[in-house]
């Protein structure tokens, strides 16, 4: 098990400082955006009336997140933020699938892509509740119902993200151990590639509608 907790690191000097990337995490998230973008150009091209299976793949993903979206806000907010809903799902499913490859990690495995994930999700929401509310209505809120409750609103807020990003980590990361160490148990013999399926398939697609739902909610709750 000598492989766990191994990082493949590229460190740039800046100004006096050391900036690290993890390579893994840069090659396989830049992966999952080329093949994003070769699913929309391929479901996108030569469209029909009577779809192919990328086309009915593609109008399944739109059709099916537009349509949460739109319960959870409103039509108008719904066709807004649908784009934005729909790219963020396929790219955590297509990033939390990134294990079924050989020799691939998933970018979700660190907890930086989940993190920024919540974080971008957190901007947005504040941002579309600023716009939605104005400047004033929106930070009343943090004093209701009582004045004095203003930083249990605000650490309630901020908990979202921690609460987001680290579930997703969490259950991918687990995963990832888990088989790992059943691997060595077994010899991986049989029963860690029907783990590593399990995982990979079942819990990271529910890992990634559950973070996208979330991340729909909380828009929801700001600007309503």
């Amino acid at each position: 098990m000598e492989e766990l907790g191994r990082i493949h690191q590229l460190i740039i000097p800046f100004f006096g400082h050391n900036m690290t990337f993890n390579l893994e995490v840069i090659v396989m998230t830049w992966i999952v955006f080329i093949m994003i973008l070769a699913f929309g150009f391929f479901a996108a091209k030569n469209r029909r009336i009577i779809p192919g299976p990328v086309q009915i793949m593609g109008e399944l993903f739109v059709n099916q997140l537009y349509g949460l979206t739109e319960d959870a806000m409103d039509k108008e907010l719904g066709q807004k933020y649908g784009p934005l809903i729909c790219a963020l799902f396929l790219f955590l499913l297509l990033s939390n699938w990134a294990g079924l490859l050989p020799f691939m990690e998933e970018p979700t495995k660190d907890l930086n892509t989940p993190l920024s994930m919540g974080l971008m999700g957190f901007f947005i929401a504040h941002y579309a509740g600023i716009r939605a509310k104005g400047f004033k209505g929106y930070i009343k809120e943090y004093f209701e119902p009582i004045f004095f409750m203003m930083p249990l609103n605000l650490i309630g807020e901020l908990a979202k993200v921690v609460s987001i990003s680290f579930r997703l980590f969490g259950n991918i990361m687990g995963g990832s151990i888990i088989i790992m160490v059943v691997s060595h148990l077994t010899y991986s013999v049989l029963l860690p590639p029907f783990l590593n399926a399990f995982f990979t398939i079942f819990v990271g697609t529910i890992q990634a509608f559950v973070f996208t739902m979330l991340t729909i909610v909380y828009i929801a709750v700001q600007v309503k």
